[in-house]
């Protein structure tokens, strides 16, 4: 493997997917000493999905931590929110083999501090990729003189006990729930946190296959959750609910098989938080709808707007000391749970919210889902800085918008807004548009989409 092949494994502590026979079992061992040596761990926590290649990758990742002295307990199977919980109740580092929602040819790691604390690239990530480096160039240092010690523990029993004891779904009325786990670790997870609630679970896709045989564990894709639409409606279920592949990740489908906006779940999640933490601080990030930093202000929080991107979100949470926060990608994140996400507990909130209730989930939603948005829409383009230029350029003629570049490029008018992101990986630029109504939302849609398809 090519020394420059490893800027792609792990960026921004986001997971960075790679080829198994490019992240081989000897870099792993590498990360696992590199990860060490810069975080001074005397102990860490390892946990790996249930891709073919990710028990392999564990085991050299603890061999290497071993070999510098630290102590290394392998959980074994487990999502990646189960990894936080264990950083944070063990008060370790950690790392995580997994790809997420990524197809299955590609592995990768997320990394924490102790305390589920984020491994960013200003916090040790690009360290550790650079000692990594040079040490598969020049070779590894000897062992420590006291290598550290292996051992196992099983987490599963307590992440469900902590998560149960932070939302209280014990007095709910009887739901029927479709959860899709895509063959990803929500089939680990969901038996033992749902396993006391009054909840008659349809399960789909539980069997843990890391090939993904039914479709990709990424419920972000609309084609990935038409099995779960439909099966929420020959069930007459509740309510749906879909995981991505490491689980840290939930989406949700209402009653009629409609996917409900992960804007409008953290809207709802907020409300409950701040209804828990009066005057609390809610982070969302800027492509977000309108209706959460609405919604937070009316329960009488304090929203902050952030760039996309967990490492950001993060950052916030711990330097406002926010309550929650949440993104439209469907990750949900909670002072309570060492300000990491969890898809878990965002789905717990929801079960209470609806098993409290008489009314349909459609019905609960609507008033935290306010507007009209496109969804997140991918171009090809060949200079994204030049063609987001173009689009700044049209729209700066017009005198009632705005603009900001917290994040790529937002455009504000008066019933609407748009924003234009460059991806950091592909040649492509992320548009999502909002307004106050379909209609004006299609227009704008359209208006920016010709610009940047020119």
């Amino acid at each position: 493997m090519a020394v420059a092949d490893l800027s792609q494994i792990v960026k921004a502590y986001d997971v960075r997917g790679v080829y198994p026979d490019q992240l081989d079992d000897r870099l792993a061992e590498l990360f696992g000493a590199a990860f060490v040596e810069v975080t001074g761990a005397g102990a860490i926590v390892i946990g790996h999905d249930m891709r073919p290649s990710s028990p392999g990758l564990a085991s050299s990742f603890a061999r290497g931590a071993v070999s510098r002295g630290a102590d290394a307990t392998i959980i074994g199977l487990c999502s990646t929110d189960q990894l936080y919980f264990a950083s944070g109740d063990m008060d370790m580092p950690g790392a995580m083999f997994t790809a997420s929602h990524n197809p299955a040819q590609y592995n990768g790691i997320k990394m924490c501090r102790a305390g589920a604390a984020p491994v960013g690239q200003d916090t040790g990530l690009a360290e550790i990729r650079a000692l990594a480096e040079g040490w598969l160039t020049d070779g590894a240092p000897a062992s420590v003189t006291k290598p550290g010690h292996l051992g196992q523990r099983d987490t599963l029993t307590d992440y469900a006990a902590y998560l149960l004891s932070l939302v209280d779904v014990s007095a709910i009325r009887p739901l029927k729930v479709v959860v899709d786990a895509g063959n990803g670790m929500g089939g680990h997870t969901v038996p033992t946190v749902f396993a006391d609630l009054p909840l008659d679970v349809v399960p789909m896709y539980f069997e843990l296959d890391g090939t993904f045989p039914n479709h990709e564990a990424n419920p972000l894709d609309p084609k990935n959750i038409v099995d779960l639409q439909a099966r929420v409606l020959a069930e007459g279920a509740d309510l749906g609910l879909a995981f991505d592949g490491d689980a840290d990740r939930c989406f949700v489908v209402d009653e009629r098989g409609q996917g409900v906006s992960p804007s409008a779940i953290t809207a709802l999640v907020a409300a409950r938080e701040l209804a828990k933490y009066p005057g609390g601080t809610i982070i969302h990030n800027l492509i977000t709808s309108w209706s959460v930093p609405q919604v937070v202000r009316e329960h009488g929080g304090t929203p902050v707007r952030t760039r996309v991107g967990h490492s950001f979100i993060k950052q916030e949470m711990a330097r406002t000391g926010a309550v929650f926060g949440g993104e439209h990608s469907a990750h949900y994140y909670f002072r309570d749970f060492w300000n990491a996400d969890t898809g878990m507990l965002a789905a717990l909130h929801v079960l209470a919210a609806l098993g409290g209730q008489r009314g349909p989930l459609s019905e609960l939603v609507a008033s935290y889902d306010r507007y009209a948005g496109s969804g997140e829409i991918n171009s090809t383009v060949d200079d994204q800085a030049a063609r987001t230029a173009a689009v700044r350029a049209s729209f700066a003629s017009r005198d009632d918008v705005t603009f900001d570049e917290l994040d790529g490029l937002t455009v504000t008018g008066a019933d609407w807004w748009f924003n234009l992101r460059p991806s950091n990986t592909e040649p492509l630029l992320r548009l999502n548009v909002e307004a106050r109504d379909a209609a004006t939302m299609e227009r704008v849609r359209d208006e920016a989409l010709a610009l940047i398809r020119t």
